[in-house]
């Protein structure tokens, strides 16, 4: 069980190391896929091409059914492209890597409804050689404590609210320590202003913890809000329609960033790209 004293999370946020993105982790070249419906096939993306640097944040917006989601599990290697490759640091992506973490967009899917809090978030560790119990318990404890759900480690997941939940799916993702987090939709279950907190917690959580994050989006002003870029698609079969780097400083948050005139400008662009595809 955990102990009894909080653990103190404080912030690393430097602009500099911030603004200082470091080499390429993921390469998605010339990659396509279809999918076999009835006697048809049926393609969704062709020859994309994409690459994502270490600690980046990257969110991917387009029309609804253009792929976002399946370009999402092709670079986590849960599903194989028609042809092309993905590459993470430079090996090919044949199967899920060791070290991404996949977040459902339904939030009930990342957590195990039989498990404790404390239970779930020490799933993904419980049982790594390299660390010893104590090494464990301190995971567990940091990682509540950066979501904020210390306190809440007997309770089981149905005792939560959708938002504690998402928090918890999180935290145990986190606590695997991986490099990259893939997260699709996380907070379109949610109601408005439960997903606000959740958008500036995972600004928070990218401040303070050195992964790289890969998030699907249908919502424009979530992606300039949390992203340094954003790759917009088209209607299927989808290409790359804009590339878009955000140049808004960090830290963020829903009031000042969103009065930035920068961000309207973002947002617009985006909408702009989406409609275009939307009536092609």
């Amino acid at each position: 069980m955990p102990g009894s004293q909080p653990y103190q999370v404080t912030s690393c946020f430097d602009e500099s190391t911030q603004n200082s993105l470091k080499s390429t982790l993921i390469e998605v070249r010339g990659v396509s896929k279809s999918f076999r419906i009835q006697q048809a096939s049926f393609c969704v993306f062709e020859g994309l091409n994409l690459a994502i640097e270490e600690g980046s944040f990257v969110s991917i917006v387009g029309p609804s059914g253009c792929g976002k989601s399946t370009l999402l599990k092709v670079i986590a290697g849960l599903q194989r492209p028609t042809s092309g490759s993905v590459f993470f640091k430079g090996e090919p992506v044949t199967k899920p890597p060791a070290n991404m973490i996949y977040l459902f967009q339904q939030y009930p899917k990342s957590v195990f409804p039989w498990r404790t809090v404390w239970q779930n978030v020490l799933f993904g560790i419980e049982d790594k050689k390299d660390l010893d119990r104590g090494e464990i318990q301190e995971r567990g404890r940091k990682y509540l404590a950066l979501v904020g759900l210390q306190g809440n480690e007997t309770l089981y997941p149905s005792q939560l609210s959708g938002g504690m939940q998402q928090r918890l799916a999180i935290a145990r993702a986190l606590a695997c320590e991986p490099e990259v987090v893939l997260m699709d939709e996380p907070f379109s279950a949610v109601d408005a202003l439960t997903r606000m907190k959740l958008q500036q917690l995972l600004l928070e959580i990218w401040d303070r913890v050195n992964i790289t994050v890969i998030f699907v989006t249908h919502d424009v002003e979530e992606a300039a809000l949390l992203s340094r870029r954003v790759i917009a698609l088209t209607r299927t079969p989808a290409i790359i329609d804009k590339d878009l780097r955000i140049d808004l400083p960090y830290p963020r948050n829903h009031l000042t960033t969103r009065e930035d005139p920068r961000f309207g400008s973002y947002r617009r662009e985006l909408l702009q790209s989406i409609f275009q595809a939307e009536s092609m």
